[in-house]
């Protein structure tokens, strides 16, 4: 079920959330200035920049008003695209062709500002407990209406651990990355695993491949585990998470 909050009590925010768009237009309707003086000629081939990447969240908050209260405060300077209570409903916050301001500093890959490339779902959740399944229903709802809608490849659909290692640890552990990949959301390592991995394997450069930023190389193996792994987080891999990490890295090249 989707719910537009556009009553009570967020018909205020609602309000100045339209005057933004009217502002936004007009400035998009401007003509450009141009410093050599010479005349504007629109190009009438464009469209709109399309998100190419979804990054979810869990709220660390303890319930979806408090969240919606923050997301519609100013001062705060945080937003989502999306949020979603424990019971399932579902709050869609900004249109998803605007830039909203998750991500904070994070990297996957060569993509630096990933608010301005992403989409951004908040789950209610205090970062400790289990996702209520009415929940993840929902996600999966949106996440398919995303990737249809945007055309996100599958690999693209990550979390907010995996693009600031050692900053953020969300999703938390119980997160169902596996129903997500079954569904095409995320890609999820084959259930089964080569023996061993080649002898020139080289776990760092994979976790690179991946879109890992490995400048701190124990937080990205952190991210990795609290992502595919989801058991003990040490920052260390074992053999058996080489073998997934393999696994993985070959389905990303």
């Amino acid at each position: 079920m989707l719910s537009s909050c556009a009553m009570s009590p967020y018909g205020s925010t609602n309000k100045i959330y339209k005057k933004q768009t009217r502002d936004l237009t007009n400035t998009i309707r401007k003509t450009p200035v141009n410093p050599s003086g010479q005349d504007f000629v629109g190009t009438v081939n464009f469209g709109l920049r399309k998100p190419n990447y979804v990054v979810i969240h869990h709220t660390a908050q303890n319930s979806t008003e408090q969240t919606l209260k923050t997301f519609t405060v100013a001062k705060t300077q945080v937003s989502a695209h999306y949020v979603i209570g424990r019971d399932g409903v579902v709050y869609h916050m900004l249109n998803d062709y605007f830039r909203a301001w998750h991500g904070g500093v994070g990297k996957w890959g060569n993509a630096t500002d990933i608010n301005s490339s992403s989409i951004g779902i908040e789950l209610d959740n205090n970062g400790f407990e289990p996702f209520a399944q009415a929940q993840i229903n929902s996600l999966l709802t949106v996440l398919d209406s995303i990737k249809k809608n945007h055309g996100i490849p599958s690999a693209n659909f990550i979390g907010h651990l995996d693009i600031a290692p050692g900053r953020k640890v969300d999703p938390n552990i119980t997160f169902p990355w596996k129903t997500l990949a079954d569904r095409g959301f995320g890609l999820w390592p084959d259930a089964i695993l080569a023996d061993s991995v080649p002898a020139s394997f080289n776990p760092a450069e994979a976790l690179r491949i991946i879109g890992y930023d490995i400048k701190n190389l124990e937080s990205a193996v952190k991210s990795f585990q609290l992502h595919f792994v989801q058991k003990e987080i040490t920052g260390v891999l074992t053999d058996d998470e080489k073998r997934i990490l393999f696994n993985l890295y070959k389905k990303y090249l």
